[in-house]
């Protein structure tokens, strides 16, 4: 899976996210301009030691991510898509591109992804979620449809055997 932030403003939620990237085996897309340095403390210490592992890309804009990456289908994470995330359907390697904290993906160019565009569903006096929460739902549900390739997820005890119970 491919995660996109377009123009993050908060350190510590694109480190959330860039553990839940490298935890799943997926790539973390940043396009600036961002609200941080990626040297941050804040960026280092929400990663912890699972930075260093993250498949990061960096890109100067939208039309320079387009351009490197071919124009793949994008799946635009938004709160004002038609249709939830849950009836998307998720490939190997798919796109999925989240807006910035205060102004999410920009309209103009979610009028080019009409067919792509998803959202989560959540009470109407709500704005919406947390950005790192909402890359997580989205993320795994992708993953869910592919049947976790690649995710073993063993879910063995540290000190105890499931087997002696």
């Amino acid at each position: 899976m491919n995660i996109v932030l377009l123009e993050p403003e908060i350190p510590q939620n694109t480190a959330n996210i860039g553990r839940s990237c490298a935890c799943t085996g997926s790539s973390l897309h940043l396009i600036k301009p961002l609200g941080f340095t990626i040297d941050e403390k804040s960026i280092r210490r929400a990663g912890m030691d699972y930075w260093n592992k993250l498949d990061l890309h960096i890109y100067d804009s939208f039309e320079h991510f387009l351009e490197v990456n071919g124009k793949p289908e994008i799946f635009m994470a938004t709160t004002k898509a038609p249709v939830t995330y849950d009836k998307a359907d998720y490939r190997d390697n798919s796109f999925i591109m989240f807006g910035k904290e205060s102004k999410g993906i920009p309209e103009e160019i979610l009028l080019d992804y009409k067919d792509t565009a998803i959202r989560i569903p959540m009470l109407e006096e709500f704005r919406s979620l947390n950005l790192s929460s909402a890359v997580a739902v989205v993320l795994y549900e992708a993953l869910r449809q592919l049947n976790f390739p690649g995710l073993s997820g063993k879910g063995e005890l540290h000190r105890h055997s499931w087997e002696n119970t």
